[in-house]
């Protein structure tokens, strides 16, 4: 086999002209480089996604699996990948980003609130405010954080509905996170009586049967506090400490189970609303008078 004369075979095909760009001729050894560096730099992104999954779950436990740092990383890599890719072809950039100003900063616009997310997603991912697991309260819905992504967070409703949340919402509006720091939460419950009972009797009731309950987190700190006189009703507030506020609503509801069944067993009437209506003395005639008539 003669190798030279391969050599020279393969450097004349490597040296065909494909086409041109501008003044730029491209050959098929520039189009071979561009699709080389393009592999590898894809090769190298999925390589660098997967170590730092990697460092990540094992500093962090596992909370941050897929989030935005990793796809950052590939993403940056990727996008150095094609520019190379096409530097080694021979195309000028520079020309083709001035050829498109007008079309990029129509795009700019257009991509505004992507960024606006992109940027948040790195900001949620740094601080370590809010991770998979946590249970939020986003515009007076409570959810729970499923996965969160690039561009926005999955969360899950108690309703066992996912919701898409923007990362911007969560960087830039209220949140409540119940579970940044511990995950109990204070349940509170009310219930209202009628202005005849003891209410001695009644707070005395309501503080033993909080206290009694199986998942209060801690039955010293559960309160009974009288919050107000209604129109029908004096309202008394019972406060318990449980473990998941994930969960309240179930525990919400064994809460007023217990309340209703204690006060019944306690003879006392729970109140419901009342309107009394009384008239002046001559309407009250008048009226007396028509229903006595034949």
């Amino acid at each position: 086999m003669d190798w030279s004369a391969m050599l020279v075979q393969i450097k004349k095909v490597l040296a065909v002209k494909l086409f041109s760009v501008g003044e730029t001729q491209v050959l098929v050894s520039s189009v071979l480089l561009a699709l080389l560096i393009l592999l590898t730099s894809l090769v190298l992104s999925r390589l660098a996604k997967k170590s730092i999954d990697r460092m990540l779950r094992r500093s962090v436990g596992g909370n941050i699996s897929g989030g935005v740092i990793q796809r950052l990383t590939g993403y940056v890599i990727v996008i150095a990948g094609i520019v190379a890719s096409l530097q080694a072809i021979g195309i000028d950039l520079s020309t083709l980003f001035a050829a498109g100003a007008v079309f990029a900063v129509g795009l700019g616009f257009a991509m505004q609130n992507i960024a606006q997310n992109f940027v948040s997603g790195i900001i949620l991912l740094v601080e370590g405010s809010i991770k998979r697991g946590d249970v939020l309260e986003v515009e007076n819905e409570v959810v729970k954080v499923v996965k969160m992504g690039i561009r926005a967070t999955l969360t899950r409703t108690r309703n066992e509905e996912e919701l898409i949340i923007p990362n911007s919402i969560l960087v830039q509006g209220m949140v409540k996170n119940y579970t940044l720091s511990d995950s109990f939460f204070l349940l509170k419950c009310t219930v209202g009586v009628v202005y005849g009972s003891d209410m001695k009797l009644v707070k005395e009731v309501l503080e033993r049967t909080a206290e009694q309950l199986p998942f209060a987190v801690d039955a010293q700190k559960t309160r009974v506090m009288m919050s107000g006189f209604g129109d029908s009703s004096v309202n008394f507030d019972v406060y318990v400490w449980i473990g998941d506020p994930w969960l309240a609503r179930q525990y919400r509801s064994r809460v007023n189970e217990a309340i209703w069944w204690a006060l019944k067993e306690a003879h006392v009437v729970i109140a419901f609303p009342q309107l009394d209506i009384h008239f002046d003395p001559p309407v009250e005639q008048a009226l007396v008078s028509r229903a006595l008539q034949p």
